[in-house]
């Protein structure tokens, strides 16, 4: 079983940045592919960006060029460098690897 835990969020002015954090603990060597999804008021949960085995990855065309995930496999943790963000980034972020059930997430605030 893998156990993950998203922190980083905040809040921040248009314009400004953050980056997220997953840790993962447990079975972490099943896991085959990591994606960050977030949640906004009223809204369904959406894919942000993901990041394979293989170091592929994936994003969302509105976070494009803003948004990089990335993975540091010495201490099984993945990243969301968010830079540039935008009132409409505003909502809770979470990570999952499609296995297990949605912890709390981290709450992303962009409000001038």
């Amino acid at each position: 079983q893998v156990q993950l835990v998203e922190s980083g969020g905040g809040l921040v002015q248009p314009g400004g940045s953050l980056r997220l954090s997953c840790a993962a603990s447990g079975s972490t060597s099943r896991i085959q592919f990591m994606g960050w999804y977030r949640q906004a008021p009223g809204k369904q949960r959406e894919l942000v960006a993901s990041i394979g085995s293989g170091g592929s990855t994936y994003y969302k065309d509105s976070v494009k060029g803003r948004f990089t995930i990335s993975r540091d496999n010495a201490n099984d943790t993945v990243y969301l460098q968010m830079n540039s963000l935008k009132p409409e980034d505003t909502a809770v972020y979470y990570c999952n690897t499609g296995e297990v059930p949605w912890g709390q997430g981290t709450q992303v605030t962009v409000s001038s």
